[in-house]
């Protein structure tokens, strides 16, 4: 795992591989995620995209509540 560290803005940075394997998916599916918006990163002075934890996590969160409403909906709103 990447790390910034910086004064207050000490934040645990993710290569796309890393966050992929969180996913499951590939790296090149996390880049197109970041580029279309839906998970925010930032660059590092060479160009590479990096992604903070917290995002990553956030970003997880939501498609595990997104699927479990598909599973509510699905079942007729019996959980």
């Amino acid at each position: 795992m990447t790390r910034r560290h910086g004064s207050d803005d000490d934040r645990e940075l993710m290569a796309p591989h890393e966050v992929a394997r969180i996913f499951r998916v590939s790296p090149a599916t996390i880049t197109r995620w970041a580029r279309v918006g839906l998970l925010p990163s930032t660059r590092t002075p060479g160009g590479h995209r990096r992604f903070e934890r917290a995002n990553v996590l956030a970003h997880l969160e939501r498609l595990v509540r997104e699927g479990d409403a598909d599973r509510t909906r699905s079942s007729g709103g019996e959980a």
